[in-house]
């Protein structure tokens, strides 16, 4: 695998375990009704991850799809 794919797959990586991470880590209620969710960080942190992933792809498609066209002409 080129290293320009791992390094694109790399945030994908880091959103899916984040994602885990925060479902391991659980939430509980209080006793006065109140959400305790501890890890509650790592879920808009794995959205952004996730994001990352998808413009990181995007430009590493666009970039081989250009130099392909360079090498043809």
């Amino acid at each position: 695998m080129k290293k320009k794919y791992l390094i694109a797959a790399s945030p994908l990586l880091l959103s899916i375990i984040s994602l885990m991470i925060s479902r391991m880590v659980g939430s509980s209620v209080g006793p006065d009704g109140i959400l305790h969710e501890p890890a509650f960080f790592l879920i808009p942190l794995s959205y952004l991850f996730f994001f990352c992933s998808i413009v990181a792809f995007l430009f590493v498609g666009l970039g081989s799809v250009l130099n392909n066209r360079k090498k043809i002409s």
